[in-house]
């Protein structure tokens, strides 16, 4: 086996990671089925519709993971296990999880109603954890890959290092509420223990398809964004490499670097911003003032930055055609001189 894996061309994405969001694929077919046929509601909403969330996340997630592990050309081998261990340590245990859980009309996460329950969170959560650590060493090894593609060498790190900070948002959810600290603090067994809801209990009026909270601060906004990072940060390189067959001003490597980095740092600022808001007990579609003045205020400063880059790349162009020909110093005279003064040879 680890013969075959050194002998895999550089390009071949990876095996076990298709597989697995082929199989995500499926459920999340299956889920909507289900979504479709079975009427049972766990804390207000359908019962299949977190398999269904979770398994076009991780199927994204996978995907994503298979196609950047064939990108590299070092370290092959030890990101081609690491890839094989987050199928087998972190994508399955999640999904089987949140599935057999649907499937028994209960809830997944925070459930603490009985020892098998604790233990099915338990098992999400040690597997949550071995996917962030798994996420980031495959993240150190593809950024230190030596790719030919200098704006993809920027967007795969950042969007990794983007969607790190994401998943790690997801541990903010496990921690008790005030309410819940009380209670555990004066000795009390509780049936629940964590929240993605801040200011009113979990299961209020939700967004269509996403669920989030309409009204009260939802953690899992901001947990959703930053985990796509994965896929949106590389997307927007492969966006600039297609748009610089038609626009001239993109077709410097040096600008489209710069501009997956404003991205990026816009889509940090926009984790920070839906994370903020939700920890005021706000809800995504309600904003208040404030809140409308920072995503303004983030939504300028990346609009300046990205002018800033293209006009920068405009004067670079300018220059670089106004000293494209030089005339060379000659003597007077010198026929080589007159050539270059009168743009060649008269025909």
């Amino acid at each position: 086996m680890g013969a075959w894996v050194r002998r895999r061309a550089t390009g071949a994405w990876h095996g076990p990671l298709v597989g697995c969001a082929a199989v995500m694929a499926v459920l999340a077919v299956v889920s909507l089925v289900g979504l479709l046929v079975d009427g049972r509601m766990v804390s207000g909403q359908g019962v299949w519709l977190k398999p269904f969330k979770f398994s076009v996340s991780l199927g994204l997630y996978a995907a994503t993971l298979a196609w950047m592990i064939g990108q590299a050309g070092r370290w092959r081998r030890t990101l081609w296990w690491l890839g094989t261990v987050t199928v087998a340590g972190f994508v399955t245990p999640e999904i089987v999880s949140i599935t057999l859980q649907a499937t028994r009309g209960v809830r997944s996460h925070f459930n603490f109603e009985t020892g098998f329950d604790q233990t099915v969170f338990m098992v999400m959560g040690g597997a949550a954890y071995l996917g962030w650590l798994l996420t980031f060493g495959m993240g150190i090894l593809l950024v230190a890959q030596r790719r030919v593609d200098r704006v993809m060498s920027w967007a795969i790190p950042l969007g990794l290092a983007i969607s790190l900070a994401g998943m790690s948002i997801g541990y903010l959810m496990t921690a008790p509420t005030p309410d819940q600290a009380r209670g555990l603090a004066a000795g009390l067994r509780l049936t629940t223990i964590g929240a993605h809801s801040v200011g009113a209990p979990d299961g209020g009026p939700g967004m269509p398809v996403t669920g989030w909270e309409t009204g009260a601060g939802d953690l899992r906004v901001a947990h959703f964004v930053g985990l796509h990072a994965l896929q949106v940060i590389p997307l927007i390189a492969i966006g600039l490499r297609l748009l610089s067959r038609r626009f001239a001003l993109l077709a410097g490597t040096v600008t489209r670097t710069l501009l997956v980095i404003v991205a990026a740092a816009g889509y940090g600022g926009l984790i920070a911003l839906t994370l903020w808001q939700a920890r005021r007990g706000q809800a995504l579609v309600h904003p208040d003032a404030l809140t409308l003045q920072a995503a303004a205020g983030l939504a300028g400063l990346v609009a300046a930055a990205v002018v800033l880059v293209l006009g920068t790349a405009h004067v670079r162009a300018r220059l670089t055609r106004g000293s494209a020909r030089p005339v060379p110093l000659t003597r007077s005279g010198d026929r080589r001189g007159e050539l270059a003064r009168s743009g060649g040879p008269k025909r």
